[in-house]
C-alpha cells in the first residue's frame, strides 16, 4: 500500500481451549518461532510473544493489511495443525474461542515487551482470569464473565 503510513502496536491474548496447561515447556521456543513467522507472512513486526501453559501473549507492529479477526484466525489455526502434526501435545490441542486485543502507545512498547517476557514470574501471583479481567477494565473494555475464558475443566 504505498503511501500508507502506521503505527498501530497491539498485544494479543489467547488461551488454550478450556485453559488446559497444554502449552509444554520443552516446544514453547518452536512454538513462538512458528507464530511469529505467521506474523511475519503476513507483513506484521513481532516485537513480543511468550508463552505460560495455557495462554499466549504476542506483541505486534500490526500492518493495516488484514483485519485483526482474519489474522488471529490465521495464527490459531495454522499453529494448532503445527501442534497436532507434530505430536507436540499428548492431548488434542485446540485454542480456545475468542480473543484480546489491546493497542499501545510506542512509549509504552518497553513496558509491554517487559510484561510479556516475565509471564512465567507474573504467572505465580496473578491467574489467568485476573490477569485478563485487569487487562479488560484497564482498558474500559465492556464484557459480559458469561463470555470470559472458561475455567479449566
Amino acid at each position: 500500500m504505498p503511501n500508507t503510513y502506521t503505527q498501530i502496536h497491539i498485544q494479543f491474548i489467547f488461551a488454550v481451549k478450556y485453559r488446559m496447561a497444554l502449552i509444554d515447556p520443552e516446544w514453547k521456543e518452536s512454538l513462538h518461532q512458528y507464530v511469529t513467522g505467521i506474523f511475519q507472512q503476513n507483513n506484521h513486526k513481532m516485537l513480543q510473544i511468550n508463552s505460560v501453559p495455557d495462554h499466549i501473549h504476542i506483541l505486534v507492529g500490526f500492518r493495516p493489511n488484514q483485519s485483526i479477526s482474519q489474522v488471529i484466525q490465521n495464527v490459531k489455526t495454522e499453529s494448532s495443525k503445527w501442534i497436532i502434526q507434530n505430536q507436540l501435545c499428548k492431548r488434542k490441542f485446540a485454542w480456545q474461542t475468542g480473543f484480546g486485543a489491546f493497542s499501545y502507545s510506542k512509549s509504552h512498547i518497553p513496558n509491554v515487551i517487559r510484561y510479556i517476557k516475565n509471564q512465567d514470574k507474573h504467572h505465580k501471583s496473578n491467574s489467568f482470569l485476573d490477569e485478563y479481567k485487569l487487562l479488560l477494565k484497564k482498558f474500559e473494555v465492556d464484557y459480559d464473565d458469561r463470555y470470559i475464558f472458561r475455567h479449566p475443566e
